[in-house]
Protein backbone atom coordinates (compact mmCIF):
# COMPACT_ATOMS: atom_id res chain seq x y z
CA UNK A 1 0.00 0.00 0.00
CA UNK A 2 1.31 3.70 -0.89
CA UNK A 3 1.87 5.94 1.79
CA UNK A 4 2.25 9.29 0.92
CA UNK A 5 3.31 11.79 4.21
CA UNK A 6 4.17 15.23 4.25
CA UNK A 7 5.78 18.25 6.41
CA UNK A 8 7.18 21.41 6.03
CA UNK A 9 4.19 23.80 5.80
CA UNK A 10 3.69 26.33 7.81
CA UNK A 11 3.17 30.95 8.06
CA UNK A 12 5.37 33.04 6.70
CA UNK A 13 4.96 36.28 5.63
CA UNK A 14 4.61 37.23 1.59
CA UNK A 15 8.37 37.23 0.18
CA UNK A 16 9.09 33.94 2.20
CA UNK A 17 10.10 30.49 2.01
CA UNK A 18 8.82 26.89 2.62
CA UNK A 19 10.77 23.35 1.64
CA UNK A 20 7.91 21.02 1.61
CA UNK A 21 9.26 17.22 1.92
CA UNK A 22 6.97 14.21 0.68
CA UNK A 23 8.22 10.62 1.82
CA UNK A 24 6.95 7.63 -0.12
CA UNK A 25 6.79 4.08 1.44
CA UNK A 26 5.25 1.04 0.26
CA UNK A 27 5.71 1.35 -3.76
CA UNK A 28 8.46 -0.03 -6.06
CA UNK A 29 7.01 1.93 -9.53
CA UNK A 30 9.98 1.98 -12.01
CA UNK A 31 8.07 4.42 -13.82
CA UNK A 32 6.24 7.04 -12.52
CA UNK A 33 4.59 10.37 -12.42
CA UNK A 34 4.81 12.30 -9.25
CA UNK A 35 3.68 15.98 -7.70
CA UNK A 36 2.56 19.10 -5.97
CA UNK A 37 -1.15 19.63 -5.87
CA UNK A 38 -2.36 22.51 -3.96
CA UNK A 39 -6.05 22.87 -2.74
CA UNK A 40 -7.69 26.93 -0.77
CA UNK A 41 -11.36 26.65 0.38
CA UNK A 42 -13.84 26.85 -2.05
CA UNK A 43 -11.32 26.55 -5.00
CA UNK A 44 -10.71 23.07 -7.17
CA UNK A 45 -7.44 21.38 -6.17
CA UNK A 46 -4.66 22.28 -9.19
CA UNK A 47 -1.58 21.21 -10.49
CA UNK A 48 1.79 22.96 -8.25
CA UNK A 49 4.50 21.19 -10.64
CA UNK A 50 5.38 17.55 -11.30
CA UNK A 51 8.29 15.21 -11.97
CA UNK A 52 8.30 11.73 -14.21
CA UNK A 53 10.60 9.23 -13.59
CA UNK A 54 11.89 10.19 -17.37
CA UNK A 55 13.19 13.31 -15.82
CA UNK A 56 10.67 15.79 -17.26
CA UNK A 57 9.30 18.61 -14.89
CA UNK A 58 6.57 21.01 -15.43
CA UNK A 59 5.28 23.57 -13.15
CA UNK A 60 1.82 25.61 -12.98
CA UNK A 61 2.59 29.25 -14.91
CA UNK A 62 1.89 30.89 -11.17
CA UNK A 63 4.94 29.35 -9.42
CA UNK A 64 7.36 29.34 -12.62
CA UNK A 65 10.23 31.29 -11.68
CA UNK A 66 9.49 30.50 -7.58
CA UNK A 67 9.14 27.39 -6.84
CA UNK A 68 11.09 24.42 -7.35
CA UNK A 69 10.49 20.34 -7.31
CA UNK A 70 12.95 17.76 -6.78
CA UNK A 71 12.99 14.42 -5.72
CA UNK A 72 16.09 12.40 -4.39
CA UNK A 73 15.54 8.42 -5.28
CA UNK A 74 17.41 7.38 -2.25
CA UNK A 75 15.28 8.76 0.33
CA UNK A 76 12.29 7.90 -1.70
CA UNK A 77 11.71 11.65 -0.92
CA UNK A 78 9.86 14.59 -3.05
CA UNK A 79 10.64 18.17 -2.37
CA UNK A 80 9.24 21.45 -3.06
CA UNK A 81 11.08 24.47 -2.87
CA UNK A 82 9.17 27.90 -2.66
CA UNK A 83 10.48 31.25 -2.85
CA UNK A 84 8.91 34.81 -2.97
CA UNK A 85 5.79 33.19 -1.29
CA UNK A 86 3.05 35.67 -2.02
CA UNK A 87 -0.52 35.11 -0.06
CA UNK A 88 -2.42 33.27 -3.10
CA UNK A 89 -0.06 30.98 -2.60
CA UNK A 90 -1.82 29.77 0.83
CA UNK A 91 -3.67 26.13 0.45
CA UNK A 92 -3.40 22.54 1.43
CA UNK A 93 -0.48 21.23 -0.42
CA UNK A 94 -0.71 17.76 -1.16
CA UNK A 95 1.53 15.36 -2.72
CA UNK A 96 0.83 12.67 -5.12
CA UNK A 97 2.40 9.37 -7.27
CA UNK A 98 0.96 7.13 -10.07
CA UNK A 99 2.71 4.62 -12.27
CA UNK A 100 1.39 6.44 -15.25
CA UNK A 101 4.36 8.46 -16.09
CA UNK A 102 2.78 10.34 -18.13
CA UNK A 103 0.37 12.26 -16.06
CA UNK A 104 0.99 15.29 -15.25
CA UNK A 105 -0.42 18.42 -13.26
CA UNK A 106 -3.09 18.84 -16.15
CA UNK A 107 -4.74 16.25 -14.89
CA UNK A 108 -4.81 15.59 -11.12
CA UNK A 109 -7.72 13.46 -10.53
CA UNK A 110 -6.44 11.07 -12.49
CA UNK A 111 -3.26 10.37 -9.81
CA UNK A 112 -4.21 7.32 -7.24
CA UNK A 113 -1.99 7.88 -4.86
CA UNK A 114 -2.55 10.86 -2.41
CA UNK A 115 -0.74 12.13 0.65
CA UNK A 116 -3.06 14.16 3.49
CA UNK A 117 -1.32 17.35 2.95
CA UNK A 118 0.04 20.34 5.25
CA UNK A 119 -0.73 23.79 5.11
CA UNK A 120 0.65 26.97 3.66
CA UNK A 121 -0.55 29.92 4.75
CA UNK A 122 1.36 33.42 3.51
CA UNK A 123 0.35 36.74 4.98
CA UNK A 124 0.81 40.28 3.58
Amino acid sequence: QVQLVESGGGSVQAGGSLRLSCTASGYSYSSYSMGWFRQAPGKEREGVATIDSHGRIRYADSVKGRFTISKDNAKNTLYLQMNSLKPEDTAMYVCAVDPRWWLTLLSPKEYRNWGQGTQVTVSS
